[in-house]
């Protein structure tokens, strides 16, 4: 018997422009959904301004769920579309 991790696939961006790393940083924590990571944001200074702009990609990593079955090609055909499998290990 196999059991495995899978969570929801999603991803979502957001823009933001600030006077400093931590301004822009606030921004996007607080355009962050409830279940969703901060996994990138690179920063580009704005020509002529005192600001930057970012663009923050934020990643689901909430609502991993347990599935199990006898083989790994069971295995993989439970995985529902939209799921990614995390782990796998023998029961």
């Amino acid at each position: 018997m196999l059991i495995a991790l899978i969570r929801p696939v999603g991803s979502m961006t957001a823009e933001v422009v600030g006077t400093s790393l931590a301004d822009v940083n606030a921004q996007l924590l607080a355009q962050r959904e409830p279940g969703y990571v901060l996994a990138s944001a690179p920063v580009r200074m704005l020509k002529g301004e005192a600001k930057m702009e970012a663009t923050g990609t934020f990643w689901r990593v909430d609502g991993v769920e347990q599935i199990e079955a006898e083989d790994m090609a069971a295995l993989e055909a439970k995985v529902p579309e939209g799921w990614r499998m995390l782990s796998v290990r023998r029961a």
